[in-house]
């Protein structure tokens, strides 16, 4: 059982999938200042969080597990605004896709065929640890990206 996680995340919904690199940019270049600027710290690397499967737009949340939970709401200079919110307890699963962000949804497709085999089933949300920081000197065949998901028993 994973315990519920403290987060100081931008939340969005029905986001457009393709201005997703503006979102991440304008949250992840600004939210480990702004949060320190409070005496918050993360306490682990960047996420994205979905309430719902992507397609042409997404519900998610995207941040910072953190090590204090967030008390007020924070603007960036982005204009995004940070609130607090959690990782979901409870039973997951998880794999590590190493490689580009392009493979990333083969990856998810492989991983959900390996949990349907099981006797569990994924359900909402689900969320991706971006472990390898994305810098633009990085190769990307050497990225790290660990994919979550809540889940529950498969009804037979």
């Amino acid at each position: 059982m994973a315990p519920e996680i403290p987060t100081a995340v931008v939340s969005q919904r029905d986001f457009p999938m393709y201005e997703m690199p503006t979102l991440m940019d304008g949250v992840f270049s600004h939210l480990i200042t702004a949060l320190e600027e409070v005496g918050i710290h993360p306490s682990g690397p960047a996420f994205s969080l979905h309430h719902r499967a992507p397609v042409s737009t997404a519900d998610l949340e995207v941040g910072f597990p953190v090590d204090t939970p967030l008390t007020e709401t924070l603007e960036l200079p982005s204009g995004y605004e940070v609130v607090p919110s959690v990782l979901p307890g409870g039973r997951i699963a998880w794999r590590s896709h190493i490689g580009g962000y392009g493979g990333l949804a083969e990856s998810w497709g492989a991983f959900t065929e390996e949990v349907g085999e099981s006797e569990e089933q994924m359900t909402y949300p689900f969320w991706e640890f971006y472990v390898t920081p994305p810098m633009p000197d990085i190769n990307p065949a050497t990225l790290r990206t660990d994919l979550f998901s809540l889940l529950e028993p498969r009804e037979v």
